[in-house]
């Protein structure tokens, strides 16, 4: 494996998080679906509809408020509608069109986002003023070391890894956390992070949550490592005490470079030399009291967070910027996702599964996570599957048993392992393709989605099967967590489905749970969005006033057709998905690239389409000129300016002197032009050569 390079097909680069988020989430908008309009509050979706007005055709959201009271949103003002994710949308707060609630609770958030904000920024401000320590700038050394990376890296690693090496060159301690599905090459970032401050004279201490999971990231680790004068070294309960007091010593006196361990590395005994880089993998497995050292222990040093599916505070912290954050989306070559089912549990399909899997040569993981019945259910399976060879793995055995158990099913002696969450971190079986979770209801999102990924680990078609008792009856959160997993079965859906966990359990809030019911009022999205505006404008020195809530977007109305037509793309969901992409886009490069790739899947784009296209190319031009508002129709039109329009009013009197047949004030903040524009191409002519004077 290690003499050949494997390939990775070059994509694009990902665009940015928030923008994909924000297509995902009407992208998932089903009819009844709870949604927010920043104008008028929480309504709920009922489709879309196309409405013919005097010969112009529009398609339109159908959105229904308290009292059945309906409102028609033109596509072309899908920015102004996000999905509602609280606590429980199921029961969100409905809103009544046309009075003041809405605005009442936009209000009190506001305010209280204000708080949260300024305390977020004293935390931040806090650890950017800690001095940290700059490591060296990657040299020959360090290309070598890379260059023996036996895969090319995707594009979301190579960046991942190039934003870390940035951090730790910068005088403040780093705290990043790389998010990315299991098996998409966190551990490879880890390893450049570690080299990089091995060469600064650094120790670097790796925390994981299970002995197995240190003992593969130590066999990694000295493989990688193996050519350099860089001594790894770890510490967990694989080691007899002698063995573990030498560990110690040697990471006393700083001969130790590279330290793995379990939560024996917070231990007060172990006194680091000169700790410079600390890697967490799998934050969401420790406890409380664990977290409260890992803060103690990382004062003044560089922290890097590894997961698969981030926390939901964490996660929260992250996209608040209180953390940085790079996710790796793009799955390694070759690899597919895992094809997952939720079904009631039966002899026969398990039977099916297991035979299948075995008959192809592979391996099989039966989770079963009840150390005390786990050996009658291994004795069932036995004599369900009489062509199986089966063992059993659980914490409570011991160390040496566990150990030899663990080379055993790795080396093929045999090929099914009834097995608790022991595996959910830790050992790498290529072979191993196919996993049964029993009791899948007892398990969190994150962990699902963790003992999923224990399978898929090559180029072969893998298979996770959630299995619930015939006769329970799944509590409602259960139900949503089954049905995230089994429906997000896509490569790289680890962030998602953690986004997915932030709604199901509930967002609390980042510094304490009072928020929680502003959340509840306005939506989890919202919420997110007005503390991200109010954060840039207290960093930015000004003053952050309820406009914030108001859209920063321009609104364009020339009377003309500019839509999708259903006979040019039939799916509702995908124009849903384009409209929203459009909406989103915030430069022209982006909308050409979305316009290369709607004609080369669906073809030459049909009149009303390609309007629809120049209308979003105006409203980018007309944002960054500060106009909020412009209509137009066959004589000519109005634009009306916003307070912070970068338009010098000495630019528009010139512009009026020069051209009056033209151009005429109407009003303090309105101009009028005058052009006949009897066709829609002409009236999108008339204004972009308006916006090009403005300029």
């Amino acid at each position: 494996m290690f003499g050949d390079h494997v390939f990775q097909t070059r994509r694009k680069k990902q665009k940015q998080i928030d923008s994909d988020l924000a297509i995902r989430n009407l992208a998932e908008l089903q009819v009844g679906a709870p949604v927010v309009h920043i104008d008028h509050g929480v309504g709920r979706y009922q489709g879309l509809t196309t409405i013919d007005a005097g010969g112009i055709v529009q398609e339109y959201l159908i959105l229904e408020f308290a009292g059945s009271d309906k409102l028609y949103v033109p596509v072309t003002h899908l920015h102004l509608i996000g999905r509602y994710s609280g606590i429980n949308p199921e029961h969100a707060p409905l809103y009544k069109l046309g009075n003041q609630q809405w605005s009442k609770s936009k209000q009190k958030a506001a305010e209280k986002i204000r708080d949260v904000a300024a305390e977020l920024l004293d935390v931040y401000a806090k650890r950017e003023a800690k001095p940290g320590f700059a490591f060296r700038a990657p040299d020959a050394d360090y290309y070598r070391f890379a260059a023996s990376f036996p895969f090319e890296e995707t594009p979301d690693q190579a960046n991942a890894i190039e934003n870390v090496l940035e951090d730790m060159q910068k005088a403040k301690p780093m705290d990043r956390l790389v998010c990315g599905d299991v098996g998409f090459g966190k551990t490879e970032v880890a390893m450049r992070a570690a080299f990089l401050a091995a060469q600064s004279n650094k120790q670097v201490a790796i925390l994981v949550p299970t002995t197995l999971l240190a003992e593969q990231h130590y066999q990694n680790f000295q493989d990688r490592f193996a050519d350099w004068p860089i001594n790894v070294v770890c510490l967990s309960r694989f080691r007899t005490g002698k063995q573990q007091k030498s560990i110690i010593e040697s990471v006393e006196k700083g001969s130790a470079d590279i330290i793995i361990g379990t939560h024996k590395l917070l231990q007060k005994d172990i006194k680091f030399h000169d700790l410079g880089l600390l890697i967490i993998d799998e934050e969401h497995r420790f406890g409380v009291g664990q977290k409260e050292k890992i803060k103690a222990l990382s004062e003044n040093i560089d922290i890097l967070t590894l997961t698969a599916t981030p926390i939901p505070r964490t996660l929260n912290m992250a996209m608040s910027g209180i953390r940085e954050l790079s996710l790796i989306a793009t799955p390694p070559a070759k690899r597919l996702s895992v094809k997952t089912f939720l079904h009631q549990r039966n002899h026969t399909l398990i039977r099916e599964a297991i035979l299948r899997e075995i008959l192809r040569g592979g391996q099989v993981y039966y989770l079963h996570n009840q150390v005390d019945t786990i050996q009658n259910v291994a004795e069932e399976i036995s004599k369900l599957i009489p062509e199986a060879k089966v063992n059993i793995a659980h914490g409570q055995m011991p160390e040496r048993q566990l150990e030899r158990i663990t080379s055993d099913f790795y080396h093929q002696r045999f090929n099914v392992l009834v097995c608790t969450t022991i595996i959910e971190t830790g050992i790498d079986i290529p072979t191993a393709n196919t996993i049964v979770i029993d009791d899948a209801d007892h398990f969190g999102v994150a962990q699902l989605h963790q003992l999923r990924g224990r399978v898929g680990r090559s180029h072969h078609q893998a298979y996770a099967y959630l299995m619930v008792p015939p006769d329970i009856k799944l509590t409602k959160d259960a139900k949503k967590r089954l049905e995230a997993v089994a429906a997000h079965d896509d490569l790289g859906v680890g962030f998602i489905l953690a986004t997915h966990d932030l709604e199901i359990r509930g967002a609390g809030e980042l510094l304490g749970e009072e928020q929680s019911g502003d959340i509840q009022d306005i939506g989890f999205n919202l919420y997110m969005e007005l503390l991200d505006r109010t954060v840039k404008a207290l960093k930015a020195g000004k003053h952050p006033h309820v406009s914030l809530l108001e859209p920063e977007h321009t609104e364009i109305d020339l009377k003309i057709s500019a839509l999708i037509p259903d006979d040019y793309l039939s799916d509702i969901h995908q124009r849903l998905i384009l409209y929203k992409r459009l909406a989103s886009a915030k430069t022209e490069d982006e909308l050409i690239e979305l316009k290369v790739e709607v004609i080369d899947r669906f073809g030459n784009l049909p009149e009303p389409t390609k309007h629809l296209f120049q209308i979003h190319q105006l409203k980018i031009s007309a944002e960054q000129l500060g106009i909020r508002k412009i209509e137009a129709g066959n004589v000519g039109g109005l634009l009306e300016f916003t307070q912070n329009t970068i338009i010098a009013p000495e630019k528009i009197v010139k512009l009026i002197q020069e051209k009056s047949e033209k151009y005429k004030l109407a009003g303090a903040n309105r101009l009028r032009y005058n052009a006949k524009g009897e066709t829609p191409q002409l009236r999108i002519d008339h204004l972009r050569e308006v916006l090009r004077e403005l300029k």
